[in-house]
């Protein structure tokens, strides 16, 4: 595909090379990869010294220092909405919070507080017994754990995209402000996918592992590609001639954990000791990713590791030991490494302790997902679709996402393709030439030049071909 071309539409005066930006637009420009000069955010007044929650609207709930209202310790009704505060001019629009300070926040879950000791104890006994109990006994602890889970406000439930509703009501506003009716900025993915589909398969035990051939055998059946992730010092041996078996079959190789005791960020040191183990075994496998046992994470600890990207933070946690959530559908980096959220709910999730006996929870979050056009990202275990129910469910699941690719044109990748290619567009760029855009950048001939614009009161996309996504796609 060649350079995408299309006419400047009242290009902001001094447009730059995007060589320069304000902390305060950063994320918004990585999010868009627009011209910098149509992201003109300004603070209008000193932030608070403290953080806490407050609304930008009646549907965003925001975490950080704020210089207007009063912020909370918890998200709850009566928030203090901050969209009262803010002001717009000529020169752009001057916000009462730092939009890329809450949306780091959010990202790394800072709005979460630290467990408490008691917790803390009582994951550490749950998981020195877990071998030992019956499979009876850990689903009612399980369950027991997710008590009151629903009447949690924040982050969203079944799927939580703050962080893109946050960006989308800002591009409104610069479009208020910009005197322009269009806004252009590098898609989302390649070749205008309206979104992607990422499959993985965390192989916990040696029955796991010897189901995988099974298990690759259905998912090209739907002709869905994965990455199977696995335990280096886990309760089965991981062996060459296995990982060439699902290598030579186009699957890939994550690592996930080093040994699966739900223990890996319980110590500073201790972590460093088996990040050095984990790093090594990266390197024997030709692993690009690594997932934490358990989704349990520390970020601010992530740059011991040695990998192109994680798939560790769920989009929402309600269902997880560990609690919080991203609250974005989209990739982002925390330091060099890229994280590729887990949007949907897990297969074990869904059928032992939601009790679902079918995928209208996987279809919804899918929806909500492309809504967005974001990165559906499933956590599907060979130990557990050996078993007929949870196997028909998956086939059902494979059977909707190949409608979806088919309907939709979202993109079916392996997580690596989308580590390169998120790569590749952030070192992008868009760039004025007479009356034309075009992208420059390595690999820059796969993107695809679009527009944010209004319609009807509505932030709406189009891309430069003309094929307009206004709202949610397709149902498939």
């Amino acid at each position: 595909m060649a350079h995408m071309t299309s006419r400047v539409e009242s290009e902001p005066s001094g447009a730059s090379s995007n060589l320069q930006m304000d902390g305060l637009a950063q994320a918004l420009y990585e999010r868009y990869r627009c011209p910098d000069a149509f992201v003109k955010l300004s603070l209008g007044a000193p932030l608070s010294a403290s953080c806490g929650f407050f609304t930008f609207g009646h549907d965003i709930i925001c975490y950080g220092h704020s210089a207007a209202g009063y912020l909370l310790p918890r998200a709850k009704p009566g928030l203090y909405d901050v969209s009262q505060n803010v002001l717009l001019t000529d020169s752009g629009i001057c916000l009462p919070f730092d939009a890329a300070q809450v949306i780091q926040n959010l990202r790394l879950e800072r709005y979460v507080g630290q467990e408490s000791r008691l917790r803390t104890v009582a994951r550490k006994a749950y998981y020195a017994v877990r071998p030992i109990l019956p499979r009876a006994a850990s689903k009612h602890i399980q369950r027991l754990n997710l008590r009151g889970w629903r009447k949690r406000a924040f982050p969203g439930w079944p799927v939580d995209r703050t962080v893109e509703l946050l960006c989308e009501r800002l591009l409104m506003l610069l479009l208020e402000t910009s005197g322009t009716s269009r806004i252009p900025f590098i898609w989302f993915w390649p070749e205008g996918h309206v979104g992607c589909v990422v499959m993985t398969h965390d192989i916990e035990t040696e029955a796991g592992r010897n189901y995988c051939p099974q298990l690759m055998d259905i998912d090209d059946d739907f002709g869905i590609k994965a990455s199977f992730n696995v335990v280096p010092e886990g309760s089965y041996t991981v062996a060459p001639d296995y990982l060439a078996s699902i290598r030579d079959r186009g699957f890939e190789i994550g690592i996930q954990d080093l040994n699966h005791d739900g223990r890996l960020f319980d110590n500073r040191n201790e972590f460093l000791r088996r990040a050095h183990l984990i790093n090594k075994y990266g390197a024997q496998y030709g692993a690009k990713g690594f997932r934490a046992a358990v989704l349990y994470r520390n970020p601010d600890w992530y740059d011991a590791l040695k990998f192109s990207f994680d798939m560790s933070i769920p989009n929402t946690g309600h269902m997880d030991p560990q609690p919080g959530g991203c609250c974005t559908v989209m990739p982002y980096f925390i330091g060099d490494i890229l994280e590729l959220p887990v949007t949907t709910t897990q297969d074990y999730t869904l059928c032992h302790l939601l009790r679902e006996h079918t995928i209208d929870l996987w279809k919804e979050q899918t929806r909500l997902i492309l809504d967005k056009n974001g990165l559906i990202s499933f956590i599907v275990h060979p130990d557990y679709v050996i078993h007929d129910r949870l196997n028909s469910l998956y086939k059902h699941l494979l059977g909707h996402l190949r409608e979806l690719k088919s309907k939709t044109n979202t993109w079916v990748a392996l997580p690596s393709e989308v580590d390169r290619w998120w790569r590749a567009r952030s070192r992008m760029r868009l760039v004025a030439s007479g009356n034309t855009w075009h992208i420059e950048g390595e690999g820059s001939g796969r993107g695809v030049l679009a527009y944010a614009s209004k319609v009807d009161g509505k932030l709406a996309y189009e891309l430069d071909s003309g094929a307009a996504h206004v709202g949610s796609p397709p149902s498939a």
